[in-house]
């Protein structure tokens, strides 16, 4: 008799458990349904507690019923809830705190698609399979069987689950201050539940059902992560959080290691160990209780308080200087030296600062010279949106500019009570007006040039900013503010040659479209006389026809530069490519040609492309000798190379144009042309990783030679 009781009063109180918890779960949804803008997270987050909650409800009229078939359709509805929420809860892991959510979303689909529709299609379109029965235990409880579809939507719980473990793991390295100090209650909230849940689950699969016991656990740990969200729901505004983690996957995450290593663990003592240590027993409770030791863990880890005193007790008694700048230097250097983008930079600095100087807020202002303003750039406190609610209309911008202007070194703001002292209050609030110390702001001045403003404030344990940090501060000011001259001076840098690009592009364009316009122009004056002139019909046909017929190759010259180039090659002989190319040119009576083609051995080559090389050395040449000399043609093996040689003895060039315009685009000797055949020949030979070299001298000639690899490894 006594089982029987002991099994029932267990039931009682897991079912208690579920209630409570599943109220838990239902009242932060509703708290975040009216008490925060609508988003992306926060509905996520609204339908996960409530499908956890309706889980729990279910659950705990599972454990309560009689009835084994009733039973069975409440256990079936818990599978129900369980197979909904890998989906929800993976768009909220992606798109909580993160300022750059859609990229994530967009990035993950396919993975959020499939937690919707997989467990959802095993739970409707099999769902004789999801629960076979339920059958009493020994002990008095109940016990429900898991078919086929049901251990699949373990599985694929189990896999979401850890996903969405490496999402909020990603989010929480990311963050920093008081962004961090914000969000860590609700990732080791829901952490706790997942990490607990995936154990459960996997007892689910080695035992093929579920018992009360385990319906127990998710209970306590529901319940257990909702007072932690709740705690962290408090620290008020917390879903309105910006923090850009970065795209990589995250091949070394912890999560991705203690999951794997637990599943085998796992397996292990279910077919080998549990036997010899106690058998089902060890289950119950140390889980839970070492679960509960690892979130106590975590939140002492994640203590920027206690990690300050740790590090100030060993600064202290080892006797070690509070600060490594040898090591500060090197890390400030590697995470914002190659970052080109203003907000990059700037957002690397902010992290930076808040893990050196241990500051739950840092806030980088830059300088708008334009409006004579300070714009937000980045933040571990505070959003951009936020920030738009502080400044409101009426900032006193002048007379901090002012201020800003003509101030080299850190100041610590609190003291003063001048407009200037004000204006930088409002720009940055204290999110512990009581507990972290003073604020201080640092200018960042460059050649007498305001760029911007660091706000720093919240220090861990308020601890005072002593001569040591403001000495390093004013160093890592002028560092900043070298990095954002320079980053502004890439910019013009950039934006000047693109525009001369632009220029030079537009010079030979306007030029030569200007030739072909002029002619059609005038072809147009003359046709309303001469239009019934069979004769001038003719001549105006040819005419549009070399137009159409110049501005066709003027587009597919330029084509080259936008799409790139592409050979396709085949076994081929250079010399009959080159013999093909010259029987489709003309040369003038004036223009004497001696051909020097000899056989060379085949190799792999584009015919087509090789053709376009001859044709434009060959009309190079005709230009240069102005149509009244020769040119010689020639082909030959030598070493490993098949060689096109085209010599003429024409004007010649410059050793300062061959050296430093001839294969760059737009940059031509010729009166008509648009400096692109040289560069695109060139383009066409290291495509067959081949070489091109010139000789050239002023009045003597040119001698253009090709070469191309025989082993042809194109």
């Amino acid at each position: 008799m006594q089982a029987p009781e002991f099994a029932r009063n267990s039931m009682s109180l897991i079912s208690t458990l579920s209630y409570v918890s599943a109220v838990s779960a239902f009242a932060l949804a509703i708290f975040i349904l009216f008490a925060e803008a609508n988003s992306v997270a926060n509905t996520a987050y609204c339908a996960g507690m409530i499908l956890l909650g309706l889980e729990a409800w279910f659950n705990a009229w599972f454990v309560l019923e009689h009835d084994p078939l009733l039973a069975a359709r409440w256990g079936y509805f818990g599978q129900l809830a369980l197979a909904l929420l890998p989906g929800i809860w993976l768009v909220f892991s992606l798109s909580y705190a993160r300022g750059n959510f859609r990229d994530f979303l967009a990035r993950w689909r396919w993975f959020i698609s499939a937690g919707f529709a997989l467990p959802l299609l095993l739970s409707i379109a099999m769902r004789n399979q999801v629960v076979l029965g339920v059958n009493l235990a020994p002990n008095g409880s109940w016990f429900l069987h898991i078919g086929a579809s049901g251990y699949l939507i373990n599985i694929l719980f189990i896999i979401s689950a850890v996903l969405i473990l490496v999402n909020l793991e990603s989010t929480l390295r990311t963050s920093v201050g008081v962004m961090r100090w914000r969000i860590k209650f609700m990732v080791i909230g829901l952490g706790l539940l997942l990490i607990l849940r995936i154990y459960t689950s996997s007892q689910i699969l080695l035992r093929r059902g579920e018992a009360d016991f385990l319906v127990g656990m998710n209970a306590c740990a529901l319940l257990v992560a909702c007072l932690l969200m709740a705690g962290s729901l408090a620290r008020r505004s917390l879903m309105k959080i910006d923090v850009y983690p970065s795209q990589t996957v995250l091949f070394n995450s912890l999560i991705i290691f203690f999951a794997g290593l637990y599943l085998l663990v796992a397996g292990f003592f279910a077919k080998i160990a549990a036997p010899f240590l106690g058998g089902e027993q060890i289950y119950h409770f140390q889980p839970f209780l070492m679960l509960l030791g690892g979130a106590a863990l975590a939140i002492l880890l994640l203590s920027e308080r206690i990690r300050q005193q740790v590090k100030r007790l060993i600064s202290r008694h080892f006797q070690r200087p509070f600060y490594d700048y040898r090591k500060i230097w090197m890390t400030f250097t590697a995470s914002t030296s190659s970052l080109m983008e203003k907000s990059h930079f700037c957002r690397a600095a902010v992290r930076w600062i808040s893990d050196t100087f241990q500051l739950l807020s840092v806030t980088v202002w830059t300088y708008d010279v334009q409006n004579s303003c300070l714009a937000y750039s980045a933040s571990t406190s505070l959003t951009e949106a936020k920030t738009k609610e502080l400044l409101g209309d009426n900032f006193p911008w002048e007379k901090l500019i002012q201020f800003l202007k003509h101030q080299t070194q850190p100041v610590d703001i609190e003291a003063s009570t001048e407009d200037w002292a004000l204006a930088l209050k409002r720009l940055t609030p204290s999110v512990f007006p009581d507990k972290g110390g003073n604020r201080v702001c640092v200018p960042l001045i460059a050649r007498e040039q305001l760029l911007g403003l660091i706000m720093l404030g919240d220090r861990v344990s308020g601890m005072p900013f002593s001569i040591e940090d403001m000495d390093l501060l004013k160093c890592i000011g002028d560092q900043m503010a070298g990095g954002l001259l320079n980053n502004d001076l890439s910019h013009k840098l950039m934006q000047a040659k693109e525009m001369e690009a632009f220029q030079t592009m537009s010079a030979f364009f306007v030029h030569d479209l200007k030739n072909t316009a002029s002619t059609l122009s005038l072809m147009l004056q003359n046709m309303q006389m001469h239009f019934d002139d069979p004769e001038f019909r003719e001549d105006a046909r040819r005419a549009v026809s070399k137009s159409v017929s110049h501005i066709n190759d003027l587009i597919e010259r330029l084509s080259v530069l936008r799409q790139g180039l592409v050979v396709q090659p085949v076994p081929a002989a250079l010399h009959e490519v080159v013999a093909t190319a010259l029987r489709h040119l003309q040369f003038p009576p004036e223009v004497t040609l001696i051909d020097e083609v000899s056989p060379v051995t085949k190799t792999m080559l584009d015919p087509e492309q090789i053709q376009k090389i001859v044709a434009n050395l060959i009309l190079n040449a005709m230009d240069a000798v102005n149509r009244k000399g020769e040119i010689r043609v020639a082909t030959f093996q030598e070493a490993d190379w098949v060689v096109l040689r085209v010599s003429d003895n024409g004007c010649g060039m410059s050793p300062d144009f061959v050296s430093k315009s001839l294969f760059k685009p737009f940059q031509t000797m010729k009166k008509k042309g648009i400096g692109i055949g040289m560069y695109h020949s060139k383009m066409i030979v290291e495509a067959h990783h081949g070489k091109i070299a010139v000789e050239s001298q002023p009045g003597k000639g040119t001698t253009f030679r090709v070469l191309l690899p025989v082993s042809g490894a194109v």
